[in-house]
């Protein structure tokens, strides 16, 4: 079974916390692996819509990137990414305040589609949104990070 290395791991998570569009939402990577993400929000009143709720959007976002990293990390090739190609998402209970918490699983990765999904709770555990995603393996299209990396999986 393939191990991750953990330096491989903090250095993307480092990148992905800090990447534009994760500021912009205050979103971040808490945990992740082969085959899951646990990604989080804190709600703020940027994130609601004229009506008061946390806008769609801002779901969509989290259950975009929950599924994505469900499925990167799982990914055999280092210099590969993927891309969302599908994106389902089911709307369950509205949020005004509080927290976002996203868990992203793997359901199955071939060699050149990935599929994945996320449900969406608030920190008492209430589902808000439960969505799907299928990703397109891009072989060739790496990380934007500084070079070099270390080995995606440890060699022991």
């Amino acid at each position: 079974m393939k191990k991750l290395n953990p330096e491989y791991v903090q250095r993307v998570n480092e990148l992905v916390n800090r990447c534009p569009y994760f500021e912009l939402l205050s979103m971040k990577m808490v945990d992740v692996g082969i085959g899951f993400s646990l990604l989080e929000i804190d709600l703020e009143k940027k994130h609601l819509q004229p009506f008061g709720f946390v806008h769609g959007g801002v779901f969509a976002s989290i259950v975009d990137a929950a599924c994505f990293w469900a499925i990167f990390y799982n990914i055999e090739d280092q210099d590969s990414g993927a891309t969302t190609v599908d994106l389902k998402l089911n709307y369950l209970a509205p949020a005004v305040s509080g927290k976002l918490i996203a868990k992203g699983a793997q359901i199955k990765l071939g060699k050149t589609l990935g599929y994945a999904e996320a449900r969406v709770t608030d920190g008492e555990g209430r589902l808000l949104a439960h969505g799907t995603s299928t990703l397109m393996i891009l072989p060739n299209n790496s990380l934007v990070l500084d070079r070099p990396l270390p080995s995606k999986f440890s060699t022991a």
